[in-house]
């Protein structure tokens, strides 16, 4: 069962250094870490904001954890930014999710080279306006410059764990129907290639801000055997403790992978 901690402090650990997470500096630190940036409507709500307020203020936790993440050596990390669901939201709303994104984007292509950043998109970018799109394709450029042992930030935009599977099963189908593969190749390796998380190692710790305590379509695939921590700390209130603490409830753990210990 995952840990859940609160703004109270529960679970709190000594603050970590620049070498590793809370405890043992270094220890048993998640190569991967996804985050589900929950709460930023809420955050806003509860002082009197408009929800683009939220969103905002989400942007700059983004920024902030990203670099706490890179800075102590966790490898990648992917954040679900905007789901395929989130078009049923007020068109005010997408439109300042998109123009937050925009700004980070412009300003990730001008510092990902000097700051040893990867940029990667996973999702369907089909609906996402030109501009973006353009400016998805020019991050992946640099991306694909930099050394693979840089750290890598993956953002979900337009993503959904049933789509993203859905497309997969249809790009190997059409590979099928075209000679280059065969049904009886198929299996959980080969499947792994045609998500957008091709070539990335699956996700050991995945954190939910905000209280909700489900995965609301994220990353199926790959969270056959994460580690889940929950806590009541809405996104734009999550900082470096929060993260500290989330680490360190996962290096308590004894994780087993069909009962074998690892």
């Amino acid at each position: 069962m995952a840990n859940q901690s609160t703004e109270t402090g529960r679970l709190a650990p000594p603050r970590s250094n620049e070498t590793g997470s809370s405890g043992e500096p270094g220890k048993n630190l998640p190569r991967h870490i996804a985050i589900i940036m929950d709460g930023n409507g809420r955050w806003a709500a509860s002082r009197g904001l408009p929800r683009t307020a939220g969103h905002k203020a989400g942007a700059e936790t983004f920024r902030r954890i990203a670099t706490y993440c890179k800075n102590i050596g966790v490898k990648y990390l992917t954040v679900y930014a905007f789901s395929t669901e989130n078009w049923k939201r007020s068109e005010t709303e997408v439109s300042a999710i998109m123009a937050l994104l925009k700004k980070y984007l412009l300003e990730a292509v001008d510092t990902m080279e000097r700051d040893h950043i990867r940029l990667h998109f996973f999702g369907d970018m089909t609906p996402i306006a030109p501009e973006l799109r353009a400016l998805a394709r020019e991050t992946d450029e640099i991306t694909e410059h930099l050394s693979k042992d840089d750290f890598q930030a993956n953002v979900c935009l337009n993503y959904g764990g049933r789509d993203e599977i859905l497309r997969a099963a249809r790009r190997f189908a059409a590979d099928c129907a075209a000679g280059e593969r065969r049904v009886e190749e198929l299996d959980e390796a080969l499947f792994s290639e045609y998500l957008d998380s091709a070539g990335i190692p699956d996700p050991e710790l995945i954190i939910r801000p905000s209280g909700e305590q489900r995965l609301s379509n994220f990353l199926l695939w790959q969270c056959a055997y994460s580690e889940f921590y929950y806590t009541d700390t809405f996104w734009p209130d999550f900082d470096e403790a929060e993260l500290d603490r989330a680490i360190a409830a996962y290096q308590s753990r004894d994780r087993r992978f069909g009962g074998v210990k690892k």
